[in-house]
């Protein structure tokens, strides 16, 4: 019996460098994804991916292009080796922040080199958004979502100070972005009502909150010039979680996405609806494999990050793809 399969993309904090090396050394399909992308950027990402600075790949104008080149790249061998394209063997999709672009442009709604240079821009766009400005991104662990929401409608901060709900992840795992002094004074009551564990992130802007409204401008400004097919498997959308066809609807909310919290765990709820057989995370890491253990959920999960996970995944399922 066909498998009931969701494709699912990562987005920033799953980059390291090395990521789709073998991909790129071993098969040509893989490799193509990297060098099209090279092109169509006017730039040597793959040499940065394989070789360059950590620092410098996680610099959000290179982390979002070169993830969504991982992913892409191993789309491009799966289809290769089961002769299938990914639209005709999935259920649905859908990817974390930039992980969108990825799941989108796997199943040929948006062209590669088209996604790449959004991406370029898109990073460009939430960078410039805060220049000059203290900013910070945390990780909540331990408390629910509504304790955090209800706690951030109290705390008293000067008006220019921001910190808001960015993604909803999993529970007990929430991340906040907002301005640093504004976050540091929100944490510090989080810690009282009980927060197992705060953890600062290593990002370059504090993402999916209002900060990024000038990049979301840009974003609007700048998705006029590519062309988005409508898709012809489901697709979840970050920003409402929910079912999305309509191509400019789907541009709304790509735009909205950059300014508006990732709502990550209806998603996979929203997925779920679908009696799905199997999720699979396609891309460097398993942070999302890691979230769907947390939620425990009952269908099979795993992740696609190598050459050895494509083949396992084949020997697995190959029969019932």
């Amino acid at each position: 019996m066909k498998k009931k399969i969701a494709f699912i993309f990562p987005g920033q904090g799953s980059q390291k460098i090395g990521m789709g090396r073998d991909l790129f050394d071993n098969h040509s399909s893989g490799r193509e994804v990297f060098q099209k992308i090279d092109e169509a950027l006017n730039d040597n990402l793959s040499n940065l991916i394989f070789n360059g600075d950590e620092k410098d790949l996680e610099l959000t104008r290179n982390t979002q292009p070169a993830l969504l080149a991982v992913s892409m790249a191993i789309i491009k061998v799966l289809e290769n080796e089961l002769k299938i394209k990914t639209e005709d063997l999935v259920k649905v999709v859908f990817g974390h922040s930039l992980g969108e672009y990825s799941a989108l442009s796997s199943i040929n709604c948006l062209g590669l080199e088209s996604a790449a240079q959004i991406l370029r821009i898109r990073g460009d766009a939430m960078q410039e958004s805060v220049i000059n400005r203290e900013t910070a991104m945390v990780a909540v662990l331990g408390l629910d979502i509504e304790k955090i929401e209800s706690l951030l409608l109290e705390v008293d901060c000067d008006k220019d100070e921001i910190c808001e709900i960015a993604n909803d992840n999993c529970p007990g795992q929430i991340i906040l972005s907002g301005t640093k002094k504004a976050v540091e004074i929100v944490c510090e009551q989080l810690k009282k009502i009980g927060a197992r564990s705060i953890i600062s992130l290593k990002v370059s802007a504090p993402f999916h909150c209002s900060l990024m409204d000038s990049a979301s401008i840009k974003m609007k400004d700048a998705l006029e010039n590519f062309i988005i097919k409508e898709p012809k498997v489901k697709f979840i959308n970050n920003v409402e979680a929910n079912f999305v066809s309509d191509v400019s609807m789907i541009k709304k909310l790509l735009v909205d996405q950059v300014k508006s919290r990732v709502r990550w765990r209806e998603s996979i709820q929203k997925a779920l609806t679908l009696n799905l057989d199997c999720i699979v995370e396609i891309g460097s890491g398993k942070v999302l494999t890691g979230l769907n253990k947390r939620m425990g959920i009952e269908e099979e999960y795993f992740n696609i990050s190598n050459l050895n996970d494509i083949n396992h995944f084949i020997e697995k399922f190959g029969e019932n793809l």
